[in-house]
């Protein structure tokens, strides 16, 4: 099931090699959330989030986090969980770094 979502991006990696002889490559985001309110609990938090290949930092490295995004992602089950998947994310406005 596809959904979108207004999202705010806090923090961006990309990640590319090899380990124990197995290749990885992607991008990780980090999204806000809130964290369910309860008698001791309150805030939000960044959830961590795999978003295709580390390619897909050069889609957003000239962005200063944080900066608001449209995501769309995609939630699939196992049978027994569910899990969220970040399927795309576009940035809503220019937003550079600073020079330094």
């Amino acid at each position: 099931m596809l959904m979108q979502s207004d999202v705010v991006v806090t923090a961006f990696k990309a990640s590319k090699g090899e380990m124990n002889g197995k290749p990885y490559d992607s991008t990780k985001v980090y999204i806000e959330t809130d964290m369910q309110s309860g008698e001791r609990s309150k805030g939000i938090v960044s959830t961590q989030y795999t978003w295709g290949l580390s390619s897909n930092y050069d889609l957003i490295e000239k962005f200063e986090p944080p900066f608001k995004a449209r995501a769309i992602f995609n939630v699939v089950n196992n049978g027994v969980d569910s899990k969220t998947l970040l399927v795309d994310l576009v940035p809503e406005k220019v937003q550079p770094k600073s020079a330094s």
